[in-house]
């Protein structure tokens, strides 16, 4: 059995079967009108965003097909703005993956912390990671693009918190469905001082931030969100924080600890975060961890980590620049390469993670291995093969460190034998859309039958594992849900995917990589 990184840093950890209701907080009226018209331009946004991702990647009409590969084909219907992926017999090659989204927007904040310039490298191209640089915009941190690679740029470091740059006035920040731009940056601000006001589309506002919320304001934060949802916006009136102690809950998502720990070294005083019930995405928290320490921060942890460990941030530290950091690739997009190499028995190499890993999300390739495929771990890459004589199996696997990863799953269970059982996702109902349900219909669609409970789902495949013809695929606004339903082409049948362009989200080439190796 293979060791990540990931997996040696923490034990598994449970994810709640119940929900905690957030805490309720107040939050200002808004004008109607002026949201109004605000998400009005931001739709218009979104259409010229999803155009201009169809006219970059040579997508016609539906009557020009593309064929990245010898076989398999796209086609766009512009007018009903659906992409139909034609099957997929085999993926076989080697795919390079894109920078981690969480890493990503991590690494820029952190950067924009420090004492220093930073040079952060393989950033990945996408929404969310433009929400944060368009935020980092706003606030004057200083931000150099490099002209030659987009994939790079330079921050110079405020060395301790970000402060308003108009202290008279509100700075207003649109961070769309970014939760790695949402979660992290209201406790950053809480250290500085200004006047804020953070929102997003209309399901950010569906998305809880009330524990976050509660936790800044047990160390003394001026900051509330809307009180009837616990969601954004969120404003705040900062001052700077003196430390301090507060206890928050770790069962809804893994970001509220992760954002409080890395504003926690900007604060007066020491600051201690204790978990009052139980941490789910365990292995993010990690992450976090380690990167504060490439930034020069150590956190303590006290107390077992599968009860309630309490992190402890010592105010004789500061983030420092290590001069130039490079994101890993995104564990959870290699996933779909993975399981489209165990689906059809072909062999696909992914490159940019492996077994010294950061990211929790690595852990998928093992569940591939519990199916059927054989897997093969080096140090920056992971390879999946099946052997076309053994047949996929279903599993019943506890998904709470990789929700993410755990979408594509889904897709896989469709072509095992016997059902699979999906358990500790009830933080998919809290993603980009109401995931479990999402999932559910869409499985359901292409001719699973699937139970569904409160944090669980049970998927049995399509009778003889043939999933039903030309079915359009919903995605939600979704960026996973739209890669995650593509392998349904690997079935040997055409997938409708509806909106690909909201593969922008995280990653924008994803059809293209999907076609360089498909036949």
């Amino acid at each position: 059995m293979r060791i990540t990184a990931a997996s040696a840093a923490l034990a598994a950890l449970p994810l709640a079967a119940a929900f905690t209701a957030p805490h309720r907080q107040s939050h200002p009226s808004t004008s109607s009108r002026g949201t109004a018209l605000q998400m009005a331009s931001k739709s218009r946004e979104k259409i010229a965003s999803r155009t201009k991702w169809a006219e970059a990647r040579g997508y016609g009409d539906a009557a020009s097909d593309g064929a990245p590969s010898g076989g398999m084909t796209f086609a766009l219907d512009e007018s009903k703005n659906q992409l139909t992926v034609t099957p997929i017999k085999s993926l076989d090659g080697t795919v390079t993956l894109p920078g981690s989204k969480s890493l990503s927007n991590r690494c820029l904040l952190l950067a924009a912390l420090s004492d220093g310039s930073t040079k952060v490298e393989n950033l990945l191209e996408s929404d969310d990671i433009r929400y944060m640089l368009e935020a980092l915009d706003t606030l004057k941190v200083p931000v150099e693009r490099d002209a030659e690679d987009k994939t790079a740029v330079t921050v110079t470091g405020q060395a301790g918190p970000i402060n308003s740059p108009t202290p008279d006035e509100t700075v207003e920040l649109f961070l769309g469905n970014a939760g790695t731009a949402m979660r992290p940056l209201p406790a950053a601000l809480c250290m500085g001082k200004g006047k804020f006001v953070l929102d997003g589309v209309p399901r950010m506002r569906e998305r809880p931030i009330a524990d976050l919320i509660d936790g800044l304001q047990q160390l003394g934060a001026d900051v509330s969100c809307v009180e009837e949802t616990g969601c954004p916006p969120v404003t705040i009136d900062a001052d700077g924080l003196k430390g301090g102690e507060c206890a928050i809950s770790g069962k809804m998502s893994s970001q509220f600890l992760s954002s409080l720990l890395m504003a926690a070294p900007l604060a007066e005083g020491d600051v201690t975060i204790r978990i009052k019930d139980e941490l789910i995405s365990a292995p993010y928290v990690s992450l976090t961890i380690g990167l504060m320490k490439k930034f020069g921060v150590d956190v303590k942890i006290e107390g077992d980590m599968e009860g309630t460990p309490s992190f402890i941030i010592t105010a004789d530290q500061k983030y420092t620049s290590p001069e130039s950091i490079l994101v890993e690739g995104d564990a959870s997009s290699a996933s779909y390469f993975l399981a489209g190499a165990a689906i059809t028995g072909g062999t696909v190499t992914v490159r940019g993670c492996g077994s010294e890993s950061v990211q929790g999300d690595v852990a998928f390739a093992d569940v591939m291995e519990q199916m059927g495929a054989t897997v093969t771990w080096a140090p920056e890459s992971i390879t999946v093969t099946r052997d076309p004589n053994t047949r996929l199996k279903g599993v019943d696997v506890d998904c709470g460190k990789i929700p993410d990863a755990a979408m594509t799953l889904a897709v896989a269970a469709l072509f095992a034998e016997g059902p699979t059982t999906i358990r500790n996702v009830y933080s998919w109902r809290l993603k980009e859309t109401e995931r479990m349900k999402a999932i559910v219909a869409e499985c359901t669609k292409l001719g699973a039958t699937v139970e569904e409970f409160e944090d669980y789902c049970i998927i049995h495949p399509p009778e003889g594992n043939k999933v039903n013809e030309d079915v359009v695929i919903e995605t939600y606004d979704d960026h996973r849900m739209a890669m995650t339903f593509s392998l349904a082409a690997c079935g040997g049948v055409n997938v409708i995917i509806d909106d690909p362009g909201c593969t922008a989200k995280t990653f924008p080439t994803y059809f293209e990589m999907l076609g360089s190796i498909a036949s």
